[in-house]
């Protein structure tokens, strides 16, 4: 009768619904990373990663909690393989100049950036629902904490860290699209990896970060 009972008990448990659930969640993501707003001269090659790793808490606004605001925090890294050689002579004299394409065998760009996304998130989850479709669209700032570049070529081997003319705040917008655990991630940088003082034949180079990816949810 006591094993009986025992069950029974455990089948109540396992039964209970949680009305009030959250879609809380890390996420994990990997994409290949565009450069945009790019003059004629400049090009990319080779791949350009980024690595991007958080956790986003879920505030549900509607009854049902299929609709819902999403605040994180979390880090990425991003690497940008292009022909841009930038050369540091002392702090207040760095250079631009576009590389032949014969002269090196690797020249980037990498940033790290510690970052809040804030989403709108639509899901057809329920409470008993844990493979769904979700549709998250939003913004997310990045602080640049730490960021080198990398030469090497003709010129021998060139290394810089923290120059100068990087934007400290980056920002843009977010979307992410899919099913379960896989889907699509896009980012679209709306302000200038590089500050107004970065210039290329006497004009700023203004070019922006676009991203586009796999992005995981692990509740």
């Amino acid at each position: 009768m006591f094993f009986l009972a025992f069950l029974n008990a455990q089948e109540q448990a396992n039964s209970v619904v949680d009305s009030l659930y959250r879609e809380d969640q890390f996420y994990a993501g990997v994409t290949y990373n565009l450069l945009g707003s790019t003059s004629d001269n400049l090009s990319q090659n080779g791949f350009s990663g980024g690595y991007h790793l958080g956790f986003i808490r879920d505030m549900p606004i509607n009854k049902n909690r299929n609709f819902a605001i999403g605040l994180g925090l979390g880090v990425s890294a991003n690497s940008y393989n292009q022909n841009i050689l930038i050369s540091k002579y002392d702090t207040n004299n760095i250079s631009y100049t576009v590389l032949d394409g014969n002269a090196y065998s690797k020249n980037k760009f990498t940033t790290y950036l510690i970052e809040t996304p804030l989403e709108f998130r639509w899901r057809t989850s329920s409470p008993t629902q844990y493979n769904f479709w979700r549709i998250y669209a939003g913004f997310k700032l990045g602080y640049l904490v730490a960021h080198n570049t990398k030469y090497k070529g003709d010129l021998g081997k060139i290394k810089h860290n923290n120059i100068d003319h990087f934007n400290d705040l980056q920002y843009g917008l977010t979307l992410s699209v899919g099913y379960n655990t896989w889907n699509i991630h896009c980012y679209y940088g709306l302000n200038p990896i590089f500050s107004k003082d970065a210039q290329l034949n006497g004009s700023t180079i203004d070019m922006n970060s676009i991203k586009i990816g796999l992005m995981f949810y692990i509740l």
